[in-house]
């Protein structure tokens, strides 16, 4: 058993590497606000800018998680997530993609529907 026991804390591939990028930008924000650099500011907020962009498309290709713990066997976080492609329901970056699984699932049903007359 793992040292987390039961939690499934999100340690991912697309966590670790935007929160790596994140912290790199802050750090070049605060040795540019301690140096009075506005160049330095903005490329800081540039960096964590990308940082959120690349979380973002990492946990698209499925390199995240979605919401809530994964099964037990699925908490390693070099392990991809299966259904990213589809979309996670409730995930608000899955929504800004166009992948919404309640959509998808309306949409499917739809042509079932369509043959029926009242």
């Amino acid at each position: 058993m793992s040292a987390h026991g039961d939690h499934d804390l999100g340690h991912t591939v697309a966590g670790w590497t935007g929160t790596g990028i994140a912290t790199a930008g802050c750090t070049v924000m605060g040795v540019a606000f301690a140096a009075h650099s506005t160049a330095g500011l903005l490329l800081g907020g540039a960096v964590v800018i990308l940082a959120a962009l690349t979380t973002w498309c990492l946990h698209l290709a499925g390199w995240g998680k979605p919401t809530g713990p994964r099964p037990a066997g699925q908490q390693h976080w070099r392990v991809r997530d299966a259904t990213a492609r589809r979309g996670h329901p409730d995930c608000l970056g899955c929504r800004l993609a166009g992948r919404n699984p309640a959509a998808v699932e309306a949409v499917a049903a739809e042509p079932a529907l369509a043959g029926q007359t009242s």
